[in-house]
């Protein structure tokens, strides 16, 4: 496979040169996101986000397992990527890049350690059953800032998803399919997601949402994944940059205000999605 091609120094001039005018190729400015969009699969729990041209598919899937000993009381919540050789010409099949094995850590800490989902509420028969949900990301195309578009995708699945309703009579559990009772939705403490930034130039301009470009031009990056409650999950800095107290900041109360707005769009698809659903039922 051949190698990803580096930005040429005729690109980097005319991409620092830009931003530091206040507009970046695309047209956008510093703080400016690209267009979300959220779409829904047949199944509950398969969403697509693509934020620009980058793509992302997150599926949530549903067993009945046994709990680990050391948490008897609790479901299990795994989290699986997926990079296909489509989404860049830097992914490889079976060598996952450094690029790869970062997104997978910052949303395995933002949804699983962060305590996204009440794993309680997954536990069918303490010690013995309990659901096993399974998330899995495929990442189908890689235009910048993948881990932004993969945590709203992610959360959107598992809002979107709903689980078997089940009967428990002394130790005789019944699981009862859609056509007998109504799917039980998941229960979220809180609903975290990423937010990228990218520092361009020699004066180091902040840039959210950076694009595929942006990101191999950038003196360093920062991902901030937090609720829209203000609460930062986990806060992740790469590249050599040196960053004042204020600029990180600033940078915080940017992702405040976009989490919110992510969460606002996310809402509305949902709900868009179960009109349609109540009215294909019927």
């Amino acid at each position: 496979m051949p190698r990803e091609a580096e930005p040429s120094i005729n690109q980097r001039d005319f991409v620092f040169s830009a931003v530091q005018q206040g507009i970046r190729v695309d047209g956008r400015t510093p703080l400016q996101a690209r267009q979300i969009a959220i779409c829904f699969g047949n199944e509950l729990g398969w969403v697509e986000c693509s934020l620009g041209k980058t793509r992302v598919i997150a599926q949530v899937t549903a067993t009945v397992t046994r709990p680990s000993p050391e948490r008897p009381f609790e479901g299990i919540l795994l989290i699986t990527t997926e990079f296909s050789p489509m989404a860049s010409s830097a992914y490889e099949t079976g060598r996952p890049s450094e690029e790869e094995v970062t997104i997978s850590r910052m949303l395995e800490k933002t949804i699983r350690r962060s305590e996204a989902l009440d794993r309680e509420a997954l536990c069918i028969l303490t010690g013995k059953k309990v659901w096993a949900l399974r998330l899995t990301l495929h990442f189908l195309s890689d235009e910048g800032d993948l881990l932004d578009c993969a945590s709203v995708a992610a959360i959107t699945a598992l809002r979107h998803f709903r689980k078997p309703d089940v009967e428990v009579v002394g130790d005789e559990v019944t699981i009862f399919s859609p056509e007998e009772r109504a799917p039980v939705p998941l229960s979220l403490h809180h609903q975290p997601m990423c937010v990228s930034f990218a520092f361009l130039g020699p004066a180091n301009v902040l840039v959210v949402d950076p694009t595929h470009l942006e990101e191999q031009l950038a003196n360093g990056t920062m991902s901030i994944s937090l609720n829209a409650q203000r609460e930062i999950c986990v806060l992740q800095k790469a590249g050599g940059v040196a960053l004042p107290a204020d600029e990180v900041m600033r940078a915080v109360n940017i992702a405040v205000f976009r989490v919110r707005e992510l969460s606002d769009i996310v809402s509305r698809a949902l709900e868009e999605d179960s009109k349609t659903r109540v009215i294909e039922v019927r």
